[in-house]
């Protein structure tokens, strides 16, 4: 297991946000926490750190009119440390460029691979066929659907549900679910299209109320292939748990429980329980 860092920008500031809560209408989003530090000072702090393989999320869509001022932070970071940080949020074939110019080492991608709740193939390849396998990471972030009670953001009716508690992929920003379940054989089917997969609990992201112990246990019958895990880690207990459920093949990120994003977990301290290569460079 490795720890992988973030920068999620949102109205042109690095924050951490409840996941559930983010609206595109009047870009709105329940805040952990707003820094005043710029994106690249984050990038600089994990380069410095040697902690490779983070995610820059921009969490605007292209429509917003803090698009531009999320996507000059994004560049920034980026470019302060190329090849050592992945970037997400509205990426397509057209712009995946301009992120890898920048200095992304990967693109990451859910919305555009998926046409009215369900996967494009035509979309996916043509992504692949873009940048390369290599540099593709899909971003399978879901939500548990429950079909007794009400669902909490849109849903596509029809067939495609199981009458059961499962996950499926949610895009635009985690606001709407797809017929795509997560699942070991479609975790294994999409890995031949990436490099990596991003996946956040989206019902517990920026809660820090603890890890979903189910859902880890699913992304952990996938051998062999980088997935970083986010969402709910509040304690170095989760961390525990997410080695143990994971049984040490899920990467993770912290958002609002790591001290740099004003939560109670010291970086340093992460690193020297997750990464043990970097174990030496804190003692």
């Amino acid at each position: 297991m490795e720890f992988r860092p973030c920068i999620d920008i949102h109205n042109g500031a690095v924050k951490q946000i409840v996941g559930g809560s983010l609206r595109d209408a009047g870009d709105t989003a329940k805040e952990n926490f707003v820094s005043e530090q710029d994106a690249a000072f984050y990038a600089r702090l994990y380069q410095k750190l040697g902690i490779r393989g983070g995610h820059v999320i921009l969490l605007n869509p292209v429509s917003s009119e803090y698009y531009e001022a999320t996507k000059s932070q994004a560049f920034s970071a980026l470019q302060a440390w190329p090849g050592g940080l992945q970037a997400g949020g509205g990426i397509t074939p057209e712009n995946a460029a301009d992120f890898l110019d920048a200095g992304a080492s990967h693109v990451i991608v859910t919305s555009y691979v998926f046409r009215d709740g369900s996967i494009d193939y035509a979309r996916l390849n043509r992504m692949v066929e873009t940048v390369g396998r290599e540099h593709l990471v899909l971003d399978l972030s879901c939500r548990k659907y429950r079909p007794s009670s009400a669902a909490p953001v849109d849903c596509p009716s029809g067939s495609a549900y199981t009458l059961k508690n499962s996950y499926y992929v949610v895009t635009d920003r985690w606001q709407k679910f797809t017929d795509t379940e997560v699942t070991p054989d479609t975790l294994r089917e999409l890995s031949a299209y990436c490099d990596e997969f991003l996946i956040h609990a989206a019902d517990v992201e920026g809660k820090q109320g603890g890890v979903d112990a189910e859902l880890i246990s699913i992304l952990s019958q996938l051998e062999n292939f980088p997935i970083t895990y986010a969402g709910g880690v509040g304690s170095f207990a989760d961390l525990d748990i997410l080695k143990t459920a994971g049984r040490d093949r899920l990467n993770v990120t912290i958002g609002s429980a790591l001290d740099l994003f004003g939560g109670s977990m010291p970086l340093t301290e992460v690193l020297a329980a997750v990464n043990h290569d970097l174990k030496v460079a804190f003692n």
